[in-house]
């Protein structure tokens, strides 16, 4: 018998599988090979567990700013906005970073490891310099969609830091990925995933630059961040879609179902939604950059690319776990949080439907989306804990944060959905918020308690996740 536990009978990645159900339907795995890109692998889990620590800790700070009574104790608005623009940064650029830096070093070849490298310790150093940066030098919050800033100097440089680090990583995956060529597998559907998921952020980092370059030097403050962000902020979406589809499936596999997508669908619907992304390099070369035509179409690209991928994807998911009550204490997790993270993005998408105006409506959409993308994340790491040589989270608080996390989420979208009804605007806290009515106060007072309840979801994982780090299984 191979002394490799990824090869042992009943065995995938060194979690104990239980048998699949005796149906027809595709298996999906990764094939990830141990060897010493587990260390990078270890590296930029450690990254997004610090990413998420902090960005925990200013959570804490933004949800009390908002939150009715309890924001009378806190200094300002600004205060809010300061704390809004690290956690945002820490929770969904530097977390998401790192974990599609943990997939992309596992699954692609040993080549150019010294660029791989470079990347996790320059990203690691932007993302420290940044998150110094409020209490040495805070500078003005500039609330910019998909990356807001503090314009600063130590903040503006560790952000310039992260992205090179960033680029260094894309570059890297697409230069280690498998060589090209599809295999009708559910291992070959996959890769096509996380594959075309470093394509999209290689989309995504050039149109940074591409904006950067073209930008009118007479904007300034937040019309030349807005700008600055947007292009390559929209194709960033189809990475992030990407990888969660790429879980969904994977855990799903996981934990015992056959899902009755075909591999050739799968990187059917794989393919629509990376056809989608390069619709931002024909925006670029059509219209200015600071044209409405250019901001309207990359937000329709996004609307349209990557949704005929999610409904079906993440019903097949959850159809073939549902009914799965898996005997295997290390596979509850994992089914807890491809239920949750379903659930809470198809939340959000829902939500989306009924947006009108500028209010917190807004953030109840995004919110939503971003933490389904989160939760899949989150589950994967529960899944690849065992491969880096860690022990399998299992138990109670395990299966019970994704479920926490999720519920917090939806309780704190609802608030935000309810209070956006009255009208109540977005980017706002204290008395900014003008909460004149009941309801409003109601409204608002859900979200801080939903906040509270994801942010103590969100501390579980980080718990869960260095536990198992701390008892590594013996290889």
């Amino acid at each position: 018998m191979s002394a490799n536990p990824s090869h042992v009978p009943g065995l995938r990645g060194g979690v104990p599988m239980a048998p699949p159900p005796a149906c027809l339907g595709a298996d999906y795995q990764l094939d990830i090979v141990r060897d010493a890109r587990l260390a990078l692998g270890r590296g930029w889990l450690g990254l997004g567990l610090a990413a998420l620590i902090g960005s925990g800790l200013f959570s804490m700070l933004l949800v009390a700013s908002r939150t009715p009574f309890v924001n009378q104790w806190l200094p300002s608005a600004d205060f809010f906005r300061v704390s809004l623009v690290l956690h945002v940064d820490l929770s969904v650029l530097v977390w998401f970073v790192a974990m599609a830096g943990l997939l992309w070093s596992l699954y692609g070849s040993r080549r150019m490891q010294w660029m791989a490298w470079s990347g996790l310790w320059v990203t690691a150093a932007g993302t420290l310099v940044m998150a110094l940066a409020p209490f040495l030098d805070p500078g003005e919050a500039i609330m910019a969609n998909y990356i807001p800033v503090l314009d600063s100097t130590l903040f503006l440089a560790g952000l310039v830091m992260f992205g090179c680090g960033a680029a260094l990583l894309v570059l890297r995956s697409l230069l280690a990925a498998p060589r090209l060529g599809l295999r009708y597998d559910g291992r070959g559907a996959l890769h096509f995933g996380l594959g075309a998921a470093a394509v999209a952020a290689a989309v995504g980092v050039l149109s940074f630059a591409w904006s950067w370059a073209v930008l009118p030097t007479a904007l300034h403050g937040k019309a030349y961040y807005e700008i600055l962000f947007w292009g390559g902020g929209h194709a960033l979406q189809f990475t992030w879609t990407l990888l969660m589809l790429v879980c969904w499936l994977w855990l799903a596999s996981a934990c015992g179902a056959r899902s009755m997508l075909t591999p050739r669908v799968v990187i059917l619907l794989f393919s629509l939604a990376l056809a989608g992304v390069f619709v931002t390099p024909y925006a670029y070369l059509a219209h200015e950059v600071a044209s409405v035509e250019h901001r309207n179409l990359l937000t329709w690209a996004m609307r349209l690319g990557g949704g005929p991928a999610i409904l079906p994807v993440g019903l097949a998911a959850v159809w073939g776990v549902v009914a799965l009550r898996p005997a295997d204490a290390t596979l509850r997790p994992l089914r807890a949080a491809l239920l949750a993270s379903v659930l809470v993005f198809a939340a959000g998408g829902l939500i989306g439907i009924f947006i009108d105006g500028s209010n917190v409506r807004i953030p109840a959409h995004y919110h939503g989306c971003i933490v389904g993308v989160t939760l899949a994340l989150m589950g994967m790491v529960y899944r690849i804990l065992p491969v880096l040589g860690y022990e399998a989270p299992q138990g109670r608080l395990a299966t019970w944060q994704p479920w926490l996390y999720g519920i917090g989420q939806l309780i704190h979208i609802i608030g935000l959905v309810w209070s956006g009804g009255y009208g109540v605007q977005r980017k706002v806290a204290g008395a900014e918020q003008v909460l004149r009515s009941t309801g409003e106060v109601i409204g608002m007072g859900m979200m801080g308690l939903g906040g509270l309840i994801a942010i103590v979801g969100g501390l579980l994982f980080v718990v869960v996740a260095i536990r198992a780090v701390r008892r590594p299984v013996a290889r």
